[in-house]
């Protein structure tokens, strides 16, 4: 399955991993199937350069907000500062017990010029699988 951002979702994560750091930034995907239609900062609760937890309020809103309207919780992105884009094992346990089978986006800025996006599911045996990621022009 190939998760379809927009131009600007993807400016606006990257935006907000540079913003965030030295911590790790968060946020959370709404949208319907594999299409996001908004990509909501969050507050990341630990305020850590290692690990992000959402604010729970913001997690319950965005929920509300999506249920509301019609949408999904598609996943959730979050960066990592200083090493690549792939879960890390905290990552794997987060996503185990809390939201698994949906989209993990991952922007690391190891190399600040170049950030590197990719995304993943992560299942409820710990099993990842990265999935494409298409990237759409947002003035079309």
């Amino acid at each position: 399955m190939t998760l379809h951002l927009e131009k600007r979702h993807v400016d606006a994560m990257i935006a907000h991993a540079r913003a965030d750091t030295p911590h790790e930034c968060c946020g959370i995907l709404i949208g319907k199937g594999s299409r996001v239609s908004e990509a909501r900062r969050a507050d990341n609760a630990l305020h850590s350069p290692v690990m992000y937890r959402i604010d729970d309020r913001q997690l319950l809103a965005a929920v509300r907000e999506a249920e509301k309207s019609g949408d999904d919780i598609l996943g959730f992105y979050h960066s990592h500062t200083a090493t690549e884009a792939y879960p890390s094992p905290t990552d794997r346990r987060q996503a185990m017990s809390a939201w698994p089978d949906v989209f993990y986006v991952i922007v690391s800025l190891r190399d600040e010029r170049d950030p590197v996006l990719r995304a993943f599911v992560i299942d409820d045996r710990g099993q990842i699988t990265e999935h494409a990621v298409q990237v759409e022009d947002n003035r079309a």
